[in-house]
């Protein structure tokens, strides 16, 4: 009924719903959580999905104007994946929309500590503890997905934005 007050900002909800599949996929490799040693829970996995958006965002701010708009429908399915994940979770009304605005708060402060990092202002392992992990975590462990972020910031930004809108990934 009030739809029409609540609307997107692209009007497409789906158009974003390729490169956040995409992103999914790549957020359910094993390597993150085995040989990576993020806690396999819903935090871990959410921890390394808002990774791989932010990483995901920071590429796209690279195309400039043109980029704005794959942004904001990235954003966008982000937000509605993480409601309809959450209201599964039996999380109601009430705290909903504190909840969402807190992972999109999260999903903020990963886009600001990985653009840091793709720009060499942070040290990657130094941005990959910060994003990935609450608690200590090994050396060997931290290293590997250091490594497989900067890895997948460059096939990021060895893939056109069209193909990544297309949830097409190098």
């Amino acid at each position: 009924m009030f739809n029409f007050l609540f609307r997107g900002l692209t009007g497409d909800q789906l158009s974003g719903a390729p490169l956040f599949d995409a992103l999914t996929a790549e957020a359910r490799q094993a390597h993150w959580y085995v040989n990576g040693a993020v806690p396999d829970t819903f935090d871990g996995r959410f921890a390394v999905l808002a990774t791989l958006t932010a990483l995901a965002l920071v590429r796209v701010e690279d195309e400039g104007d043109s980029g704005n708009r794959a942004s904001v429908v990235l954003t966008e399915r982000f937000i509605e994946v993480m409601e309809s994940e959450h209201r599964q979770l039996g999380i109601g009304d009430p705290t909903l929309g504190r909840t969402v605005r807190k992972l999109v708060g999260m999903l903020a402060r990963r886009t600001e500590l990985l653009r840091s990092a793709s720009t060499r202002e942070t040290d990657w392992l130094q941005a990959t503890r910060e994003s990935l992990y609450k608690n200590d975590v090994g050396p060997e462990a931290l290293s590997q997905n250091a490594d497989a972020l900067r890895r997948f910031s460059e096939r990021l930004a060895a893939t056109p934005l069209a193909s990544l809108e297309q949830g097409e990934i190098a």
